[in-house]
């Protein structure tokens, strides 16, 4: 249906404050997540004790080392590292999720359920099986591997996925992906059986979990969470354009050999870091992005950015449960995050096909 200049507009100008509210909710949802998982956990602390902490640490960062206050140590050391390592995480899961589905017009598409998750934790499983190390770098060698697997899983998938049907369909790379994920699940189940002492530490983390992680972990996360993001958002143009179709794409002057290689490059590192410093965290990519969707519509410049801080918030929420439901002893995030992607995925592949079929 046409719609006129003014009337287009007008439409317009009744969106901008939408995203703007939008925008605001999703940060004031940030802050919130964050300030309530700093404040809850088998030692508590009030807001305002957690805020002072907060505040006296970005004045003198030296307080995580020589604080008398134990509370400040806690928060500082054990507790924030946690907090921020499990946002960017969320994050970065969430923007890579939004990626795939905008480059594959699938709305099933993410790390998870296109078995690039389980082809990281393959990766990373090797590595720490077989010892892989980067001398004077903590999990260097994992986090290389884990990269390295995703991408050669996404690759791989694509391909296979091209051979048995050319037209791509989403049914087709969604079977594929889970059939490759069954395939790398057994090898990565059968890596964990011959581990030997390792057997306890791979089984945790191969469900997923942010517990002993300091800020070690945060700062081999770090550049390649910004690396990656800033990539992607520079490439929201092109991802809109991918809505259109492939061709209308490559009529409106996009190269899209480089930009579908450059967006897969940057999936698979950020869904690969992402499982070395936390383990297998599934369906947080198909979660947020379709929610955030939902809200914002299709247009990836806002929801890349919107789907940063609610898949930041979400993570930090469901580790936040993840350690208190059970408290002292402690759910791996992976159990939660799967039981809630699961019932979604099976709600939007149901209303998919039900549009298909119609």
């Amino acid at each position: 249906m046409y719609v006129s200049g003014g009337k287009k507009k007008e439409k317009e100008k009744a969106i901008k404050p939408n995203a703007f509210y939008l925008g605001i909710a999703a940060a004031l949802l940030f802050i919130f997540s964050f300030l309530i998982s700093m404040s809850i956990g088998s030692v508590g602390a009030s807001f305002s004790e957690t805020l002072r902490i907060l505040v006296d640490y970005v004045i003198n960062p030296a307080i995580s080392r020589d604080a008398q206050d134990s509370m400040a140590v806690i928060l500082v050391n054990v507790r924030m590292p946690r907090v921020i390592l499990s946002a960017m995480v969320g994050a970065a899961l969430s923007i890579a999720g939004s990626a795939l589905q905008g480059l594959l017009k699938n709305p099933l598409a993410d790390g998870s359920t296109l078995g690039i998750t389980s082809g990281g934790a393959l990766g990373a499983v090797l590595s720490l099986v077989w010892g892989i190390k980067v001398p004077g770098f903590l999990q260097l060698g994992t986090a290389v591997t884990s990269i390295l697997f995703s991408f050669i899983s996404i690759l791989f998938i694509m391909a296979l996925s091209y051979k048995i049907d050319k037209v791509l369909s989403s049914q087709t790379i969604i079977l594929t992906g889970v059939i490759f994920s069954m395939f790398a699940g057994s090898l990565t189940s059968f890596l964990v059986a011959v581990s030997g002492e390792s057997l306890k530490q791979v089984v945790f983390w191969s469900m997923g979990s942010f517990s002993g992680r300091g800020w070690p972990h945060v700062r081999l996360m770090l550049p390649f969470f910004i690396a990656g993001s800033i990539v992607l958002m520079c490439l929201t143009w092109e991802l809109n354009a991918f809505s259109l179709g492939e061709e209308q794409a490559r009529y409106i002057g996009v190269n899209t050999k480089k930009t579908k290689l450059i967006i897969l490059i940057v999936v698979s590192v950020l869904v690969g870091i992402s499982v070395a410093v936390s383990g297998t965290i599934g369906f947080v990519g198909l979660v947020v992005p379709h929610i955030t969707r939902l809200l914002t519509g299709p247009d990836y410049k806002k929801l890349l950015p919107l789907s940063m801080f609610f898949g930041a918030s979400f993570l930090m929420l469901t580790d936040l449960l993840s350690r208190t439901v059970l408290s002292p002893a402690e759910l791996p995030i992976g159990v939660v995050t799967s039981f809630i992607g699961a019932v979604l995925f099976i709600y939007i592949f149901y209303n998919q096909s039900g549009r298909n079929t119609r």
